[in-house]
């Protein structure tokens, strides 16, 4: 009578490679898609935060204008205009601040992230910054 036949535990490293190999790929996966993403929501948020500020440029003080020939912005209005504009797309916490003839619009964001956050990555913080000058033509 033989002894019963030991199995061997090449297949053990194997498993390990495949597994190792998993994790790497979901995460240059994850870099790939969700990277992406933060890079196209970055890019939409300062478009829009250009948008917000020549809204705020268009803000020129006409009573300045028609008196003095003087281009200048009603930095109130130019503030409350810009702050709108992004509200109205979303953003929660837009900032401007106008001087006489130029404003600048600032707005920050974050990003979830959809593969990476099956490794615990946390949301990416994205930031705009945009200024517009106040001109008639």
């Amino acid at each position: 009578m033989r002894p019963p036949r030991r199995r061997g535990e090449r297949g053990a490293a194997a498993t390990s490679f495949v597994v190792g190999m998993t994790v790497v790929l979901l995460a240059c996966a994850g870099l790939v898609v969700d990277g992406g993403g933060a890079l196209n929501a970055r890019m939409r948020l300062a478009d829009e935060v250009e948008q917000a500020a020549r809204a705020g440029a268009q803000m020129i003080d006409e009573g300045q204008l028609r008196q003095n020939g003087v281009v200048r912005l009603n930095q109130v209005a130019a503030e409350q205009r810009a702050v709108a504009y992004l509200r109205e797309r979303g953003h929660p916490n837009p900032r401007a601040a106008a001087g006489l003839t130029s404003i600048v619009v600032t707005s920050d964001d974050q990003v979830e992230p959809t593969l990476l956050s099956l490794i615990a990555v946390p949301p990416f913080d994205i930031h705009a910054t945009a200024t517009a000058e106040a001109e008639t033509r």
